[in-house]
């Protein structure tokens, strides 16, 4: 399978999967390959719209049912529209780039707590200028970086972007998740009265003091 055989990112009005139908050997390789991606993000993506953008000339009909009946199920989306390839100059490729690794994609600054019950979701960055509660779950397509105590559930790197961090003033999470690993903070220790970046390294998070100098 070719590297970029499958890129997703989302929008205001949902999810953009390209495919490129080239780099699978069939078409149960290419739609096992897709749900698995998608499945990182499940949290993120159930009950939105995705547009997906493909040779439609290579998938049958009776595929293109099977495909959207499988997203359908498995990954609980609510709509599934299909569209050919389109041809785009140089300018609108880069414009469309996928959002990935620390410094790129648009940003929501969120100036307030998150409490006990609310959900945030948004595709890029997160910065949030209060604190996450517990019970409170925020998801997103990059970075967290909250400017408080996480206490809540996040999960940065949704849809598999592996290069997301996640940033706090006191980091105590119920739970915390960058792409498809996560981790469960210890309920007894000492917390530190410093900042710490969460992030992978060698297929584990790892929480570290937060040294601006080192991501600059």
């Amino acid at each position: 399978m070719k590297v970029h055989s499958i890129q997703i990112r989302g929008n205001s009005d949902g999810i953009n999967a390209f495919i490129d139908m080239d780099g699978f050997n069939n078409f149960d390789d290419m739609m096992e390959a897709l749900v698995k991606k998608l499945s990182v993000g499940k949290g993120f993506y159930k009950g939105s719209s995705i547009k997906i953008e493909t040779n439609l000339d290579l998938l049958k009909e009776e595929e293109v049912a099977q495909l959207k009946e499988t997203l359908f199920n498995k990954i609980q989306i609510k709509e599934c529209v299909f569209e050919p390839i389109k041809k785009t100059g140089a300018k609108e490729k880069k414009e469309n780039k996928i959002f990935n690794g620390i410094y790129e994609g648009k940003t929501k600054f969120i100036k307030k707590t998150i409490r006990g019950g609310q959900l945030i979701r948004y595709y890029g960055n997160i910065v949030i200028v209060g604190d996450i509660n517990h019970g409170a779950e925020v998801y997103a397509g990059g970075n967290i970086v909250v400017l408080g105590t996480i206490k809540g559930q996040v999960h940065a790197g949704m849809g598999g972007n592996k290069k997301a961090i996640i940033s706090a003033f006191n980091l105590q999470p119920e739970i915390l998740q960058i792409a498809d690993i996560v981790t469960i903070a210890p309920e007894d220790g000492i917390k530190p009265s410093y900042p710490e970046l969460a992030k992978i390294k060698d297929n584990n998070i790892v929480v570290e003091p937060y040294l601006p100098k080192k991501y600059i």
